[in-house]
């Protein structure tokens, strides 16, 4: 069996609050954060890079963010961090600023390049591609087309079959994908924001979202909706040949604090 060139850890939508103790929904946010983190080492301690793919922060400030930066710099391993619809980009650049934790947009290792585009429309939970994100992305296709490609988003480009959370996706998704399509060494589009597993594909690009290491939306409903699955995240090997395999894994422990009730949050 063949080694990856390349192992990566994808945290997402992990909703950190003003202080460790606060609750979203009954869920000690920060808490889960912490225990998927835990997991994930368990699994696998050799990780080349994590991606934190956005919603960091709940309610942003300087706190929150330092705390998530103090738990992930304990691991001593590249960090890149992408802004959610709840996040405060500015203060997520100037807090989330080390060697190794940053919201660096271009990272390359061996025959891989990793591009990070910022999503966020300020003050909406829909996201868009600016147009400098687009020119962005094309530039690092063109300069580096001998390199194979991971996308790392924090909205969604594909629709997730519930009609309430596909208001929500990226809304000019059909540009960014008529741009990846005329780069065949594209592999990998991954994303958060859905707080729920997606495998699809787009041609021979694959098309992934990620679990919250919190609460998890219900699959396939027409309104606002979550349920008791556990909180997870997603590794993602990138072999030298452009190969591509990634598996999502979960903590043992049902949410039975959710509050289900909830109309939103």
């Amino acid at each position: 069996m063949k080694s990856p060139c390349l192992s990566l850890l994808q945290i997402s939508d992990i909703h950190v609050l003003p202080l460790p103790e606060d609750k979203l929904l009954g869920v000690k946010t920060e808490h889960y954060f912490h225990a998927v983190l835990a997991n994930a080492f368990t699994k696998k301690s050799d990780y080349d890079l994590i991606l934190l793919t956005g919603d960091l922060a709940q309610s942003p400030c300087e706190a929150s963010y330092q705390r998530v930066l103090q738990k992930i710099e304990e691991y001593e391993i590249p960090t890149l961090c992408l802004a959610g619809n709840h996040d405060d980009y500015p203060l997520m650049q100037q807090i989330l600023n080390t060697e190794h934790v940053n919201c660096q947009k271009q990272k390359i290792v061996g025959n891989w390049q990793i591009i990070m585009l910022n999503s966020q429309i300020i003050g909406s939970d829909a996201g868009r591609l600016e147009q400098t994100e687009l020119d962005f992305l094309e530039k690092c296709l063109n300069e580096r087309s001998d390199l194979f490609t991971l996308i790392a988003v924090h909205h969604n480009c594909l629709r997730t079959n519930s009609a309430w959370l596909d208001t929500m996706t990226i809304e000019n998704s059909q540009v960014f994908l008529d741009i990846v399509a005329c780069y065949p060494k594209v592999r990998v589009i991954t994303n958060g924001h859905i707080h729920q597993e997606m495998n699809k594909k787009f041609g021979d690009v694959s098309i992934f979202g990620t679990p919250s290491t919190c609460f998890q939306f219900a699959l396939n409903s027409a309104d606002f909706a979550m349920d008791r699955t556990p909180p997870g995240y997603r590794t993602i090997d990138l072999y030298d040949d452009g190969e591509v395999s990634s598996i999502v894994y979960r903590l043992d422990t049902r949410l039975n604090e959710l509050e289900l009730h909830a109309e939103g949050y």
